[in-house]
């Protein structure tokens, strides 16, 4: 058995920090909880510390301190109590610290994320935007440091799983793997597969978070919705396996069981086929290369009794074709692409925007990118620059529609 890892994990009180957290209390011999991080959901940020025993917790600013302190239970020594952005990133970079699941929403998580990759950590990849908004700094820093990087997302964790075995398979790739013609991405549709598309002007936010297959937070069930998160993840899949993006194919899968598949020259497709349940990820990315126990279920074939595939409408899912053209544009028009979705689904959700109108302000920010010529960032100042440009440019046009 491995030596026992230390862990990090950024944005616990999440859905993935929390399954994070339910894997590593399975496995006490094999993991210790050494920080967490929340940036609203104080209380419950309290109660995970007191109940995994962190030697460290990072909030945003000291109302928040205030907030956690009243909330740790009476008599219990506090633990450290660290504040800001650059706790993030310093505690993911910390010596105490052997692994990072890095899970906080949006490019607030960045900053940690690229931390860790720096320090040479292992780093549990559930943020997109390391990749969708920094994708060959990112990289870099994880091959010129030789981190380990392990995705979590579901897809690319099947893709990872589904790849040619090899010793430094967790390394950053200098090239497509060897044999693989290319990679075929699930999606499973969301709540709006079937939905007629004149109805989609009026649809409300409950009814976008409403997932058929998962429970994750509103603003992801959004993007799975808009089917923006598949693109992201087109984005992602390209620098994690250094993969062309013609050879990176999205299929609707309703029943998201097969989690993504790889298709060999030789016309093999190997699939990874699994529960709708992230502890799966997460499990295989805190135990590799060993198998450890998820708590999740069995997963019944027979029952299923059917496994169904569809090509996506383009027509209904208009943020998987602009996310495409992003990723064509250069890394730019992906921060682009990121910020003004981010801008646009919190003013759906806070009842400013339709739906309908989500599409139509990240094309309006891209083709700003495009006017203004963003070049690819060689530096997080510059990446962060360019996202609060494109942010302003996002509520700016959601403000005018």
């Amino acid at each position: 058995m491995s030596a026992q890892h230390r862990l990090c994990i950024l944005g616990s009180t999440g859905s993935i920090g929390v399954s994070t957290l339910d894997v590593v209390a399975r496995h006490p011999d094999r993991f210790s909880v050494y920080a967490l991080s929340a940036h609203s959901r104080i209380e419950s940020l309290a109660e995970q510390a007191a109940r995994h025993a962190a030697q460290v917790v990072i909030v945003p600013d000291d109302a928040a301190r205030a907030r956690f302190v009243a909330a740790w239970p009476a008599g219990r020594p506090l633990p450290e109590i660290r504040q800001g952005a650059q706790a993030l990133a310093d505690t993911a970079a910390d010596a105490e610290v052997t692994a990072v699941m890095a899970a906080i929403v949006g490019a607030a998580g960045l900053p940690g994320a690229l931390a860790a990759a720096r320090a040479g950590k292992r780093v549990l990849l559930a943020n997109k935007e390391a990749l969708v908004a920094a994708g060959s700094l990112f990289m870099r820093a994880v091959r010129e440091s030789g981190a380990e990087l392990l995705p979590i997302d579901s897809e690319h964790n099947a893709i990872f799983q589904c790849l040619p075995q090899s010793a430094d398979r967790a390394r950053a790739p200098a090239g497509p793997a060897e044999g693989v013609r290319r990679l075929l991405l699930t999606a499973s549709g969301g709540p709006f597969r079937c939905t007629a598309l004149d109805q989609l002007e009026s649809v409300t936010p409950d009814q976008a978070c409403a997932h058929p297959n998962w429970r994750m937070g509103r603003k992801i069930s959004v993007d799975s919705a808009t089917m923006l998160n598949k693109g992201l993840e087109v984005i992602e899949a390209h620098w994690l396996f250094a993969m062309p993006m013609e050879r990176i194919q999205v299929v609707v899968h309703p029943q998201s069981v097969v989690h993504s598949m790889v298709e060999y020259l030789d016309g093999s497709i190997l699939a990874q086929l699994g529960q709708p349940d992230m502890r799966t990820p997460i499990a295989y990315g805190l135990g590799y290369p060993e198998r450890i126990d998820g708590g999740v279920g069995l997963l019944e074939l027979a029952r299923l009794g059917r496994l169904d595939f569809e090509t996506p409408d383009l027509a209904r899912f208009p943020c998987l074709r602009l996310s495409f053209d992003a990723l064509g544009q250069g890394q730019g028009a992906c921060i682009a692409l990121n910020a003004a979705n981010e801008v646009a689904v919190d003013g759906f959700l806070r009842g400013r925007i339709r739906y309908t109108q989500i599409p139509s302000i990240i094309e309006h920010c891209l083709d700003d990118s495009v006017a203004h010529g963003a070049q690819t960032p060689s530096s997080l100042a510059e990446i962060l620059d360019l996202d609060a440009h494109s942010r302003r440019v996002a509520a700016g046009f959601c403000q005018a529609v």
